[in-house]
């Protein structure tokens, strides 16, 4: 491990916070049996992780930063991660960009938490490909892995948000009846994010599947509907 990856440890070690390294292990269901089972918690909030990662996200390579992301303590990770999210913002050269997400790429078995997907997946992997073929997200998409294919899912995002809709909806449609209630969630916000650009394109999606939508991603992708159009929905009378 290089001198900069351990001073970047201590760092985020000196900013613990005991009762918070008691309470992430249940918030992040790191227990047995649970999607972060195994994972462990230094107890840093994210707001100092932030901080951190901006301190040394110009000086640190690419090999300390894969020391970073490889760690076995989430907090460690989530910086690295968002040292690289920063690197990458800065990165102006195509061939340079692609190096980035190569790197991501070659290290998603270390993003296998909801978090530390939504604060990377789009503003790295959404950006990149924003303009080329997507044929990557139905990749992971069909992976069978939860994290995977909720980076397929979240990438979407930087989509949506500059009013590209078409894949998010299919990716939204591919995993819609995903056995777990993270991807649920997941669905259901992306569809959410579709109909705060285009109220008309998410409700002709939604009346045309909610019917076959698992509760939570109705709950989540109609949360911002009037309420008696809400109601419409929970109740079928759409």
């Amino acid at each position: 491990m290089s001198e900069l990856t351990e001073q970047i440890i201590e760092i985020l070690k000196g900013k613990s916070i005991p009762e918070k390294a008691a309470f992430f292990p249940k918030f992040f269901k790191a227990f047995p049996g649970g999607y972060g089972e195994g994972d462990q918690f230094l107890g840093v909030k994210v707001p100092d992780q932030r901080k951190i990662a901006k301190q040394f996200f110009k000086e640190i390579s690419l090999n300390e930063l894969s020391e970073l992301i490889q760690n076995p303590f989430h907090e460690v990770r989530l910086t690295g991660l968002l040292a690289l999210v920063y690197r990458y913002e800065k990165t102006k050269s195509e061939e340079e960009k692609k190096e980035l997400v190569d790197f991501y790429l070659a290290h998603l078995d270390y993003v296998n938490n909801w978090d530390l997907v939504d604060t990377t997946c789009h503003q790295i992997l959404g950006e990149f490909h924003f303009k080329k073929e997507k044929e990557l997200f139905y990749e992971l998409a069909a992976s069978g892995n939860l994290w995977k294919q909720r980076i397929a899912m979240i990438s979407s995002y930087y989509w949506i948000k500059r009013g590209e809709f078409s894949d998010a909806l299919v990716l939204a449609e591919n995993l819609k009846n995903h056995p777990h209630d993270l991807m649920h969630k997941a669905v259901g916000w992306m569809l959410r994010e579709i109909g705060n650009q285009d109220f008309d394109v998410e409700m002709e999606f939604l009346k045309k599947h909610y019917q076959s939508i698992p509760r939570t991603a109705l709950r989540y992708a109609i949360e911002k509907f009037p309420e008696e159009l809400r109601q419409d929905f929970l109740k079928g009378r759409i």
